[in-house]
């Protein structure tokens, strides 16, 4: 989640019911200073729900601006699937351009707008499937998991800070100022050219695999390396390595390639990994 947050992406939280999807969106947002925005996602929330309408004053006699909840420096978009696709298109401009357009106005968001989207995979129900063009403006896609044997002995002994989610900080331990810095400081981080070029065969392979129908998009690869950058940057180096690229690959790649329904993508990607050389 901290590489996403460095390589100015957007991350999907993909998991089961229960597991603390909302928790961890909900810390790491209350961890980072500005404001801090949620929508709970239903089939009859709206798209000017999510950006902002224009109204009439009647006192001024004009139309003003009434900003979203879009308009915030992290964004938690909780069961993304729940909402309509012609709501969920409302974020496509908003991830992508950090801008929205209402009324042919155009109205920048953030520099640091950050969007944590959860999402559960196993119901269906009331819910639409997220298509190409959304998952593409994620950095990421992650899972939780259930926690080990010891952490759900201690989330029983102290249950009444998880019930009541008094267990989040509240205060950020790190500015807008201080998270702009490091984005840019992520951004610095040197990509050898034969580096780079391993990241455009293993993209290009992604495109010719027989078990891939939809291969990594030319912004897939920009977010990858960008990612590569912020792992390099989190364990102390000033440059990237093959081993980057790899370690980053599983979550940035299973949020955008297109494999058949059902179908684990994790075996597809290390299969990748086979057939393109590592440089030396």
């Amino acid at each position: 989640m901290l590489a996403g947050l460095l390589a100015r992406g957007h991350l999907l939280l993909e998991d089961l019911p229960g597991v603390g999807k909302t928790t961890l969106a909900k810390a790491l947002a209350h961890s980072i200073g500005g404001r801090f925005a949620r929508i709970q996602c239903t089939p009859d929330l709206l798209p000017t729900d999510i950006t902002g309408f224009s109204w009439f004053n009647q006192k001024t006699r004009e139309f003003e601006f009434q900003p979203g909840p879009v308009f915030a420096d992290v964004l938690l978009v909780d069961e993304l699937n729940r909402a309509t696709p012609r709501t969920q298109s409302a974020l496509l401009e908003a991830m992508a351009e950090r801008q929205v357009t209402v009324d042919n106005q155009r109205y920048p968001l953030s520099s640091t707008f950050f969007v944590i989207a959860t999402q559960n995979p196993l119901e269906h129900h009331g819910t639409y499937p997220l298509p190409e063009a959304q998952l593409d403006r994620f950095a990421m896609k992650l899972s939780i998991g259930y926690p080990a044997r010891e952490d759900e002995i201690d989330i029983l002994t102290h249950a009444e800070l998880y019930e009541g989610f008094q267990a989040l900080p509240t205060e950020a331990v790190i500015s807008r100022e201080q998270l702009q810095q490091l984005q840019q400081l992520t951004a610095s981080i040197a990509v050898h050219p034969s580096v780079r070029a391993y990241l455009v065969d293993l993209g290009r392979a992604t495109r010719q695999h027989k078990q891939i129908r939809l291969g990594i998009s030319p912004r897939g690869l920009l977010i990858w390396q960008r990612v590569a950058q912020a792992w390099a940057l989190l364990h102390h180096r000033t440059f990237v390595t093959p081993d980057d690229i790899q370690a980053v690959a599983i979550p940035v790649l299973s949020v955008r390639l297109g494999v058949d329904a059902g179908k684990d993508v994790t075996p597809v990607i290390r299969d990748l990994f086979c057939q393109v050389p590592v440089p030396t």
